[in-house]
């Protein structure tokens, strides 16, 4: 082999030497290796205070510094009182800043991919400790909302490519998870409500509503719904829907509360409450917890899958859904059915009884939402306005109706006078010619 041939050799082996050396991606998504600023939001946050949070995402972690005057108020907080998602101040940087550094994928935060990006969003709580010694507090909890944004690009990967069909395990998987949400509407239904506050006398629209992407048609039922004073269990406790789907508010109070008929869709059901006070309670703040479940959109309703409405009026019960036999057990026991009986106009297959079938735990979800306010409206303030606003009224027109007479009297009066005045001189002046 010659001299050039050797030189070709050794700049070839150079070349495969230098191309096997790069590193590899194994599967993983490419992100930025700098720093940069994350989305900080601050939920109602006190005005004019300055941005006492700052957050830096990198390719793995999110780095957050916060003011110990977070608030703004000249009051510096504690670095036990902040947490994210269970993780805590890791290290102070110098003597003005707390820091709390966390995975991508820890301390509580939640992925979501919109289009071509990435958001990983943490939750950063303030929750105030008693002053040593003593059971006040001089300042509110704060809840700052952190989001790292990344642009999605396509996997790299040396290894062998994948099949593109997904295992029917996989599949089964995906469709057993289900998305169950609980919101409170506006009056017109055209979205979530923009307050919480309501008065007695308002109907409360609520939407239940699963999402069953990935999954065939699925139709939703509220099988019970519980009122409490707090977020927790804690009696007085107000069963306004129950035995699978029976709105009781309607039948045990005479109100105007009601399933939403017909349903705007199968997996939606929209239903109103009669706004409430527990008696006796000086908060006037409710919870409501609700069971959600659902079952096949072509599936038949039945006792144990319904929402029923009682019509005050017509003193019967009707089911959103058309078939206003499932709700006859709504005033007995739908868990267990009274026998079935076979008759003219009986339908020809025998209804499911409870024991028969249950809802996989996948297809049933219990979702709170609250606090709702209840402001009382007195009718009996009001009346006591209108009147003293009639009495006000009526006071002020007799007080000018009593004017008006008067000046007539006196305008009477002075005339009179000038009349008996001029005759009197008229009088006088004949007595005195004939003289």
């Amino acid at each position: 082999m010659g001299y050039k041939g050797q030189i070709v050799v050794v700049l070839l082996l150079f070349f495969l030497c230098n191309a096997f050396a790069q590193p590899r991606s194994k599967g993983r998504k490419v992100m930025a290796k700098h720093q940069q600023p994350a989305v900080v939001e601050y939920f109602e946050p006190r005005a004019g205070a300055p941005m006492t949070v700052t957050a830096d995402c990198t390719d793995s972690e999110v780095i957050v510094g916060i003011s110990p005057d977070l608030l703004g108020i000249q009051k510096p907080v504690q670095p036990s009182d902040l947490s994210m998602g269970g993780c805590g101040v890791t290290s102070r940087a110098g003597a003005q800043t707390f820091v709390i550094k966390a995975p991508l994928q820890g301390c509580g935060s939640t992925v979501e991919m919109l289009g071509a990006v990435i958001t990983y969003t943490f939750t950063l709580d303030y929750n105030p400790s008693p002053i040593d010694g003593l059971p006040i507090v001089r300042t509110n909890p704060a809840v700052v909302q952190i989001e790292c944004q990344y642009n999605r690009l396509h996997n790299v990967s040396s290894n062998a490519l994948n099949p593109t069909w997904v295992p029917y395990t996989s599949t089964i998987s995906a469709e057993d998870i289900l998305g169950f949400s609980l919101v409170i509407m506006s009056s017109d239904w055209s979205g979530p409500s923009p307050s919480n506050t309501f008065f007695l006398g308002d109907l409360i629209n609520l939407q239940a509503s699963v999402d069953s992407t990935n999954h065939v048609p699925l139709r939703v039922f509220v099988d019970s719904c519980v009122a409490t004073p707090g977020s927790n269990a804690s009696a007085p406790a107000y069963t306004f829907i129950g035995n699978n789907g029976c709105f009781l508010d309607s039948k045990l109070t005479g109100s105007n509360s009601q399933f939403v008929s017909p349903r705007v869709a199968q997996s939606v059901m929209q239903f109103q409450l009669d706004a409430f006070r527990f008696y006796g309670l000086t908060t006037s703040s409710i919870f409501i917890t609700c069971h959600l479940k659902v079952t096949l959109a072509s599936a038949n309703v039945d006792p144990l899958n319904k929402d029923c409405s009682y019509n005050s009026a017509l003193s019967q019960w009707s089911s959103v859904d058309g078939n206003n036999a499932v709700c006859s057990c709504c005033d007995t026991s739908c868990a267990n059915p009274p026998p079935f009986r076979r008759g003219s106009g009986a339908p020809k297959h025998r209804p499911r009884r409870a024991s028969e079938w249950r809802a996989p735990a996948e297809w049933q979800e219990t979702i709170s939402v609250g606090p709702l306010y209840l402001e009382q409206v007195s009718p009996l303030s009001s009346v006591s306005q209108s009147l003293s606003g009639q009495q006000d009224k009526a006071s002020s027109g007799s007080q000018f109706q009593y004017s008006v007479l008067g000046a007539v009297v006196g305008v009477l009066a002075v005339s009179c006078v000038a009349v008996l005045f001029f005759a009197y001189r008229k009088a006088k002046g004949i007595v005195n010619t004939k003289k």
